[in-house]
């Protein structure tokens, strides 16, 4: 079985970290993904979902030091549940991205002008025109071993 979760997003808001008891260091953060997506009436609309991200001992060290709020970070870690019980005794359930590994996206402060932030956006539209893609045989060399061929430049390969 597998519980693994990759988010890429932009940070809500500095790391709050806190220093437990035992001497352990947790570290919690919200970061906030997009989707963008076309709606009934052709118009582009963006969904934003907010993970809560914990880490733990060296890894809350880390984002202590290094992630601050609108930077873009690459998150793994596996997805828990926890229930508690509120100040006036109600049943709470959250979910969280326990992190095992992070990595700062350098350059990035969460401007809506980086393309990532926007995926898919009106420059992924697929094209609506059929380019015809010119098919030129390939030239057979005759020299003693038949098994040599060589070919244009150009080829109708898609890739």
């Amino acid at each position: 079985m597998v519980n693994r979760v990759i988010l890429i997003g932009n940070l809500g808001r500095d790391p709050e970290v806190r220093r437990l008891e035992n001497g352990a260091v947790v570290a919690k953060f919200p970061i906030a993904t997009n989707e963008n997506y076309r709606d009934k009436s052709g118009e582009w609309q963006q969904q934003t979902e907010w993970h809560d991200i914990v880490a733990w001992r060296m890894l809350a060290e880390r984002a202590e030091s290094s992630l601050k709020k609108g930077s873009m970070v690459y998150v793994e870690g596996k997805l828990t549940h926890r229930t508690w019980q509120d100040q006036d005794g109600n049943n709470r359930r959250t979910t969280e991205v326990v992190a095992s590994y992070f990595r700062l996206i350098p350059g990035t402060s969460g401007s809506s002008s980086n393309s990532m932030n926007n995926f898919p956006n009106a420059e992924d539209e697929p094209s609506t025109t059929n380019t015809p893609v010119a098919n030129k045989p390939a030239d057979s060399t005759q020299t003693g071993d038949s098994s040599v061929v060589t070919e244009d430049a150009e080829d109708d390969l898609p890739f």
